[in-house]
């Protein structure tokens, strides 16, 4: 039986994990941490119970897919709930609900913009085309050779996928009214890239957001976790916990094992070392290359990296109070300051931003177990560049009052006064506990130059069985995208084994 060792558990990791268990393979994960998940781990204190990282369920099609593989439903590991509303978003000077029924956006969009209820029909008739062949077509594709492309359906239909016009102007094609293009930009400014750098297909996110809807795993996003953690074990995976791996041995070109430090917070244990037929890069993969691996033996030089579009990291909070809130929805987005000025300190001219546009999820509004009877949980999420320099207690706090400020004059309720539990994380964590380089939270931004054959290879150029999985090789980022590259790598590691 031959033998992986697979470093992180994460999405992608785990997804790997499982499919290669099921083809045959004895699995080894090997985790920094204390609890499978990566930047899906769960914290709990204090009776609360926080999502660490991803908050948004959307493309549960993507999920019902994995689970089907292995004979599985997703309600074999826990249950969905639909939001509706799907979320708020608060502008300067009003509030929008987002229904979850479409008949009801439209009547929606056609208040704010007249006619353009329509041009919603209009726009939503190419995201759908865009996620059937983009999901079907290009995501599942290992991005090694552009003749994975040769495929009839993606030549005759490459205009119709938008590869070469940029979101920005596609979405202006449909909607004038200012609010109404932030509404239909943001999943690609909070997930990868300024709107006039992202590539127009990736409107297939507003399919996954309006058509598909949002939804929540009942107990929380953990849950998701929870479900592949139990299905590989049912596989036969074996973990390791609190396993930090430091370094790879290559013979003749081959990695030949994974050696881990048994104490991930002190590198105080002992050294074990996991021999390996084919070693997956499920960690970041500028860390596997540049920690784990001698120069010589490097893909890509720390020149290649440094040029890299990175996705945004984030400044995070963890929030108990000890009173119910009034006029909250589980999931809000807070556009009450220039959409385009936030933009800019992410993408263009990286800096702490004046005014941050910022997200808050209220998981307890769905779910009783989030926090104690009588108490609220919540997430608070501001996207900031990564890479950046000064992640100061002190500058947290002064970001902390700032959005609270604005929570609070908006929701027309106080919480300041009954906190009874806050945790902060942002950059210097992320590279802390995930060895995120330049602390980012989402890996690699979607833009042209930056998408299949042109990200990180998932497969090493310089070490024959060395691959890589995760949100810095193809697909990209977020959650669904982590799922299909554990897939991905799954089939790409058992074509190389079968010649």
């Amino acid at each position: 039986m031959k033998k992986v060792v697979i470093i992180g558990s994460g999405f992608a990791g785990m997804s790997a994990a499982c499919f290669l268990a099921r083809a045959g393979w004895s699995v080894t994960v090997l985790e920094k941490n204390d609890q499978p998940g990566g930047r899906a781990r769960q914290h709990k204190e204090a009776g609360f119970i926080f999502d660490m990282g991803p908050s948004w369920y959307w493309m549960p099609d993507v999920f019902e897919r994995f689970f089907g593989c292995f004979d599985k439903k997703v309600s074999d590991y826990y249950q969905l709930k639909r939001l509706d509303p799907s979320y708020r978003v608060y502008w300067p000077d009003s509030i929008t609900d987002i229904p979850a029924d479409y008949p009801a956006l439209k009547n929606l969009f056609n208040s704010i913009e007249p006619g353009s209820g329509e041009s919603l029909d209009a726009f939503m008739q190419e995201a759908a085309y865009k996620y059937e062949v983009g999901i079907n077509k290009l995501v599942y594709k290992p991005g090694q050779s552009l003749t994975e492309f040769v495929d009839i359906d993606l030549i005759k239909g490459v205009f119709k996928l938008d590869v070469f016009t940029s979101m920005k102007k596609h979405v202006g094609k449909y909607f004038k009214n200012p609010q109404l293009q932030e509404l239909i930009e943001f999943p690609v400014l909070f997930l990868g890239a300024l709107a006039k750098d992202t590539p127009a297909l990736y409107s297939l996110m507003n399919y996954a957001d309006i058509k598909l809807g949002t939804w929540y795993p009942e107990g929380g996003m953990y849950q998701i976790v929870a479900g592949m953690y139990s299905l590989a074990k049912e596989l036969g995976v074996q973990f390791y916990f609190n396993h930090n791996a430091v370094s790879i041995t290559i013979e003749q070109g081959l990695a030949k094992s994974v050696e881990a430090i048994e104490s991930s917070k002190n590198n105080t244990g002992n050294t074990v070392s996991f021999a390996a037929d084919v070693a997956v890069g499920g960690a970041d993969y500028h860390f596997v290359e540049s920690k784990l691996l001698k120069p010589e033996y490097r893909s890509y030089s720390e020149a290649y990296w440094d040029k890299r579009v990175m996705a945004p990291s984030c400044l995070l909070y963890y929030v108990g109070l000890n009173k119910k809130l009034k006029n909250v929805l589980h999931h809000s987005l807070f556009f009450d300051v220039s959409f385009a000025d936030h933009g800019n300190e992410i993408y263009v001219d990286p800096q702490w931003p004046a005014k941050p546009l910022f997200y808050v999820s209220v998981t307890s509004v769905t779910d009783d177990t989030a926090a104690p009877a009588g108490c609220e949980n919540l997430f608070f999420l501001i996207p900031i560049a990564a890479g950046l320099a000064g992640d100061t207690e002190q500058l947290r706090d002064k970001y902390f009052e700032m959005i609270v400020m604005r929570f609070e004059e908006r929701i027309g309720d106080s919480i300041s006064d009954s906190i009874i539990f806050k945790k902060s994380y942002s950059v210097s964590n992320f590279i802390e506990d995930y060895n995120s380089f330049k602390g980012n939270a989402y890996g690699l931004a979607n833009t042209l130059m930056q998408t299949a054959i042109l990200k990180p290879a998932l497969r090493s150029k310089k070490v024959k069985n060395l691959f890589y999985t995760g949100q810095l090789t193809v697909p990209g980022p977020g959650v669904p995208p982590s799922l299909i590259s554990g897939e991905v790598v799954s089939n790409e590691i058992q074509k190389f084994y079968s010649k």
